[in-house]
């Protein structure tokens, strides 16, 4: 895996652009639960993951978090760089969720070659475009999506995640994805066990019945 397979746009950049992001790009390693970027006042660069997962969340005024986005191998996370665009004020946090090993691009490297670049600047947008949509998918599940659906939902794709129908995550840890308090979550899963479709266990659930859980998502 290089730099160049993460911009299908490489070749429609110069050979000095092409050496300005390779020898820019500073590689990092990145110990599980390690906070990578904070907030918008922490530029931190353009991360591009070679290996691992790492989890974009926003804080409210109480401290409760939500999940917004993750990224796996070959992503590329515009928002820990969000100084290089001036009209985006955007409040994030990204922590690894497993050990990660990633490139960073500085900012303003970044920024110098996107402003001498049409095909790179077209490419860095689509890529915020994707995110902003995500972010606006994951609003419209909180507003008119019941708890019930998004946890279950949750609960199948981090099993699909983990490839394991046994789950090694705490209710906190639920609660801090979904921007709920634990004690909602905890009733929800009390009453998916009553229902037989989790069994839970300290800091483990257990899916038993999966494709119950996927018909309540459809429902």
């Amino acid at each position: 895996m290089d730099i160049k397979d993460y911009f299908p746009i490489w070749e429609q950049l110069t050979l000095e652009q092409k050496e300005r992001l390779t020898n820019g790009a500073k590689e990092h390693k990145i110990t599980k639960g390690a906070v990578i970027h904070s907030g918008n006042a922490d530029c931190t660069g353009l991360l591009l993951i070679r290996h691992g997962q790492l989890r974009a969340y926003m804080i409210s005024d109480e401290g409760r978090e939500i999940t917004l986005y993750r990224l796996f191998d070959l992503d590329i996370c515009l928002f820990s760089a969000s100084c290089m665009m001036h009209s985006i004020q955007f409040e994030i946090t990204i922590e690894a969720e497993k050990d990660t090993e990633l490139w960073i691009i500085p900012a303003d490297i970044y920024k110098n070659i996107m402003d001498s670049s049409a095909p790179l600047a077209n490419f860095t947008n689509e890529i915020m475009a994707a995110r902003f949509s995500e972010v606006m998918w994951l609003m419209e599940q909180i507003m008119w999506k019941s708890f019930d659906k998004r946890l279950a939902t949750f609960l199948l794709e981090e099993s699909a995640l983990e490839e394991s129908d046994t789950l090694k995550i705490t209710h906190e840890t639920i609660g801090n994805h979904l921007g709920n308090p634990r004690e909602v979550v905890t009733r929800m899963l009390r009453y998916f066990q009553n229902e037989g479709m989790v069994k839970l266990s300290r800091s483990t659930i257990e899916i038993t019945d999966p494709k119950r859980l996927a018909a309540l998502c459809e429902a």
